[in-house]
């Protein structure tokens, strides 16, 4: 969702040498040799085809006076979290016919398989009444949401066709950072529009469930769910994201690894949903300070730092302060390798987690259980809100409030704040309203009291960690104070 066009570097190689009076030695070749730019032309053609336009609709009946507002804008409104501006009453339209339908979204998404499956973002079709899939021959089909998940940001559509050009699936793990790559996609609904760059890292953590290609190829509102491309004319991700603090695209753009969509769009396929692996804990980053005072040497593993009641991780014995360094014999290297390698373990297999507590390492067995679909964002009452508005959490783009009696029984939790707004430098963090803070700065909080006074002691100069929940997981952001 997330145009452009990307730059080249040329390198050229001066000759021109004066031999001296004296003898000298043999010139050296160049160290490296001299490269042409790459030509895209082949794979554009060779691909193009199976690259298709993705537009939604959606009934006007709760949602009308929008309809004045250009498609690929409400997207990036909804892909990025941005308030939807008010508009003045006289400039609102008029509120269409209950019955109408109304442009939603624009987005991009590939052709899978020859029978009509196409795989795209799940924030593309999400909400939507009707989704039109355009073929590069301009043939347009009604499509079928077969299934979308939202922790990968992937979903899979059918059109009724036969007979289609599909892409050919790359192996991510032979992608290399410097690697030239190529997108194709809808940026501002200019369909079949081409751009390219390099991959700039691999296995980036933004915060969401998957660790992302980064890359420079030139990514805007409309891209999203169209193909990231290497030059064997292979598909190694789904363009997702786009880092941006002016809401175009500034150089860094976000994919999904193509080897986690395939699994994720195998079980939309054959079921219509997601099943993944969960143990019941709350994780948090183990710092260098605790590493060290442990004597873990480095810093490794995820610190456990709440066990749900009743959960696998209780049953199996594991205990708040443990630090789990294996998952079925993987090393936990950083935090969010554990929730990934537990999510893609099937529910009912026993599997052994290794963690150190109290200087040696135990090995624990524990049999996964099955995660939860993300509950909704938590709603307050008139009749139970306590809102609290808080300055210093103003400053990094939020406002919480303190939970009410019947959401800390709801999320069985002692405390925390709830984020009633999460903008600027929040929002780039990945936080969002609904959202359960429980630490802020390492330091627990039962409240907005506790939340302002760690606040007060944090350097505001300096990043910030933010311990959270969202639905049954506990993560970190790191949310960095606006310059």
């Amino acid at each position: 969702m997330l145009g452009g066009v990307a730059g080249a570097l040329t390198l050229a190689l001066g000759v021109g040498m004066v031999a001296p009076a004296v003898a000298q030695a043999p010139l050296q070749a160049p160290a490296a040799s001299v490269r042409g730019l790459p030509d895209f032309t082949d794979l554009v053609e060779q691909v193009g085809p199976s690259v298709v336009n993705i537009r939604t609709m959606e009934k006007v009946a709760s949602r009308g006076g929008m309809s004045g507002m250009d498609e690929e804008m409400l997207e990036f409104f909804k892909r990025f979290g941005v308030p939807i501006p008010n508009m003045p009453r006289q400039q609102r339209p008029q509120r269409p016919h209950q019955e109408d339908e109304q442009p939603r979204g624009v987005g991009s998404g590939f052709i899978v398989s020859a029978d009509g499956y196409v795989m795209t973002n799940a924030h593309v079709v999400d909400g939507a009444d009707e989704v039109i899939v355009t073929l590069t021959d301009k043939r347009e089909f009604k499509a079928k949401i077969v299934g979308t998940d939202k922790r990968t940001d992937v979903a899979v559509v059918k059109i009724e066709a036969s007979g289609l050009p599909a892409v050919r699936i790359g192996d991510t793990s032979r992608l290399r950072v410097g690697e030239w790559v190529m997108a194709i996609g809808s940026p501002f609904g200019l369909e079949n529009t081409v751009t390219a760059g390099i991959v700039s890292a691999k296995q980036r953590d933004t915060g969401d469930y998957l660790p992302f290609i980064q890359t420079d190829v030139a990514i805007n509102p409309g891209n999203s769910g169209g193909p990231l491309i290497n030059m064997r004319g292979e598909v190694v991700g789904i363009n997702s994201q786009i880092y941006s603090r002016s809401g175009g695209f500034m150089g860094i753009s976000f994919a999904i690894p193509i080897d986690e969509a395939m699994r994720v769009s195998e079980q939309l396929r054959s079921s219509g949903r997601v099943t993944r692996g969960r143990i019941g804990v709350q994780i948090g980053q183990v710092t260098r300070d605790v590493a060290e005072s442990l004597g873990l040497g480095k810093q490794q593993g995820a610190l456990v730092t709440g066990v749900e009641a009743g959960s696998p991780a209780e049953k199996a014995g594991i205990e708040a302060g443990d630090i789990i360094m294996r998952f079925d014999g993987k090393p936990i290297e950083k935090i969010a390798d554990l929730p990934r390698m537990v999510g893609n373990t099937k529910p009912g297999t026993k599997s052994t987690v290794t963690v150190f507590r109290r200087g040696s390492m135990r090995d624990l067995s524990i049999l996964i259980a099955e995660i939860e679909p993300d509950k909704p964002a938590l709603k307050t009452s008139d009749k139970d809100a306590k809102p609290k508005t808080s300055t210093a959490a103003q400053q990094l783009g939020l406002t919480v409030s303190d939970l009410t009696d019947a959401q800390k029984k709801e999320l069985k939790l002692r405390g925390g704040v709830r984020i009633d707004t999460a903008t600027e430098s929040a929002a780039r963090a990945g936080l969002r309203e609904g959202d359960v803070i429980l630490a802020i700065a390492n330091t627990e909080v039962a409240g907005v009291k506790d939340f302002e006074a760690a606040l007060a002691k944090a350097d505001k100069g300096k990043p910030i960690n933010a311990l959270f929940r969202r639905g049954e997981w506990a993560q970190y952001a790191l949310i960095r104070p606006a310059r």
